[in-house]
């Protein structure tokens, strides 16, 4: 019989399982469970308002994929559990969790369950931009060579602006709080009944590292008192490399998710991180973009550099031996969704529903055809903030050019172009600062679904770019990690560079820049920098003014 290894990938909208033979890195099947709760951003599940900038999720819900999108790849795949040797997840992050010592979330006791604070912190939370800011301006004078480790900025998207955030505004919640954990990590725990932090979330979303550790005790003092013991009360510094079996399933991670008990379970890593081996990435020069709702973009090194604006270098933190560099754009699909939800008329809807096909594939149609710069529009890739270079979560997005001639198609595609661009500045920043990239490779729903906006990719960088071999690349690495955390004795492998070479692929197609294209997106990228630096460096800071005024009428109702 073959032997079989599970990938458990949660992310923004839902969770995925996925069954892959060891031996061949075929996939069996597959099971999606949608959170049934969804992105609580608006107002919590009972209704409650939420105020702006919150995202938050209900941790049922990942408890919902173990135990529906588990049994269900597992039933498709026609595979006995008896022969899955691994498991292992990845999730979003920083999504953080307020939990008892046994790993009860505080939403699940009743005098919680009406509390915003006591549920899931999501990655795309940015009200505790406040503490970033504060965080960002002590680091500057005490901490300077860490926070350049970052870019120069640490997000609000990361553990210690939520857990501040958390002290300051709910401190009995976060006095009753015996661990503030990733979800990651916490499913884990659900797993093995073991608290085990994994080095890629603490690396790139707290600031640890792996000669340093955490920032100081003086340091989260000098923050703010509550905080000096943060790290030894609510944390742990206790870090466990990726690659590490964090446990074996026990009898209650058993009848959480059908597998079997005892089945070797690797260490929780960040989705857009653990699909770099998926791709077959293990060695430096190659950047992988996980393009989906948002887009990672991963990258090995040899040397730890400083580059602005990146979202941290992090010694092991994607590949062993290696210096795992991060970088993002915060909104890419999700400001396509935005679009066709807000922005079209219903002739178009009509139309779409005529032929049968998305409205998404509609406006693709309607638009393909026009070459760069022929709808005169420029867009600004910001709806959720930027992530890369700018650092900044307060900025918004933009389009300029429009008439009105102007056509929801050369909008849409106006977007396409803006997150191209903004790709595109991430790649010089890095190779400026001395980490170079040599070829793109892309993976995610929209590079395996979207052509037109692929080549728009190459056009704009000048770059081929090669395609993952799996549709659900970061499952797949988390099956790969499942099965180095079974071993060779087990029939899995005692490295994920070994993995790689036996369950990692790429695809046959190649995008290739068209040089016409590209001698005109240049102009049109030209212009894209200067409205990036306009907005985004200070000289004109309209957009967070706006963010301000709304906030302030928002919070005032």
């Amino acid at each position: 019989m073959g032997k079989y290894a599970v990938g458990i990938d949660f992310g923004t909208l839902s969770g995925r399982a996925l069954v892959v033979d060891v031996a061949t890195g075929r996939e069996l099947a597959s099971a999606e469970k949608v959170y049934t709760h969804a992105v609580m951003d608006d107002k919590l599940w009972d209704g409650t308002p939420l105020p702006p900038d919150w995202a938050l999720e209900h941790p049922k819900d990942y408890l919902e994929v173990l135990a529906e999108a588990v049994p269900a790849a597992v039933e498709k795949a026609g595979v006995s559990v008896d022969d899955i040797i691994g498991v292992s997840v990845d999730f979003t992050a920083c999504t953080l969790l307020p939990i008892l010592a046994d790993g009860t979330p505080l939403c699940f006791l009743p005098e919680f369950e009406h509390d915003k604070h006591a549920y899931v912190k999501l990655w795309k939370h940015h009200a505790a931009q406040p503490y970033a800011d504060k965080i960002n301006a002590l680091a500057i004078e005490k901490d300077p060579v860490r926070l350049a480790r970052y870019g120069g900025k640490v997000s609000s998207e990361w553990l210690f602006a939520k857990a501040w955030q958390l002290l300051d505004e709910a401190p009995e919640i976060y006095e009753r709080a015996d661990r503030l954990i990733e979800a990651g990590d916490w499913i884990i725990m659900m797993l093995t009944g073991k608290e085990c932090r994994n080095a890629c979330a603490a690396g790139y979303k707290a600031m640890w590292h792996k000669r340093e550790g955490y920032p100081s005790n003086e340091f989260l003092k000098e923050l703010d008192p509550r905080l000096e013991h943060l790290i030894d009360e609510k944390l742990s510094r206790d870090i466990y490399a990726l690659g590490l079996k964090s446990g074996d399933i026990t009898a209650r991670g058993a009848k959480l998710c059908g597998l079997k008990e005892g089945t070797a379970v690797g260490m929780a890593n960040i989705d857009a991180h653990v699909a770099v081996p998926a791709a077959g990435i293990v060695t430096p020069g190659r950047m992988l973009m996980i393009m989906g709702t948002s887009t990672c973009h991963m990258l090995l090194g040899d040397k730890e550099s400083v580059v602005p604006g990146m979202c941290g270098v992090v010694e092991d933190g994607i590949i062993g031996g290696y210096y795992g560099y991060e970088a993002g754009q915060s909104c890419v699909g999700d400001h396509f969704d935005w679009f066709v939800k807000n922005c079209i008329p219903e002739s178009y809807t009509a139309e779409a529903r005529e032929k049968g096909i998305s409205i998404h594939k509609l406006l693709r149609e309607k638009v393909s055809a026009q070459k760069p710069g022929e709808s005169g529009i420029l867009a600004l890739d910001w709806w959720n903030g930027n992530r890369s270079v700018l650092v900044d979560t307060d900025l918004s997005g933009m389009f300029i050019g429009m008439s009105l001639t102007t056509k929801p198609e050369e909008l849409y595609r106006a977007l396409i172009e803006a997150t191209a661009y903004g790709t595109k500045m991430i790649i010089d920043t890095f190779e400026e600062y001395g980490v170079p990239v040599t070829e793109l490779v892309a993976a995610g729903g929209i590079a395996e679904k979207d052509a037109m906006m692929m080549q728009i990719y190459a056009d704009v960088t000048g770059r081929e770019i090669r395609i993952s071999g799996s549709g659900q690349a970061c499952a797949l690495g988390s099956a790969m990690f499942g099965a180095v955390a079974a071993g060779a004795e087990r029939g899995g492998y005692d490295t994920i560079g070994e993995a790689a070479e036996h369950m990692a692929s790429l695809k046959d197609l190649v995008y290739r820049p068209d040089p016409e294209n590209h001698e005109l997106y240049k102009k049109l990228y030209a212009e894209y920098k200067l409205l990036h630096d306009y907005f985004g460096r200070g000289e004109n800071d309209v957009m967070k003014r706006l963010r301000a005024i709304r906030r302030e009428i928002k919070e005032g109702k």
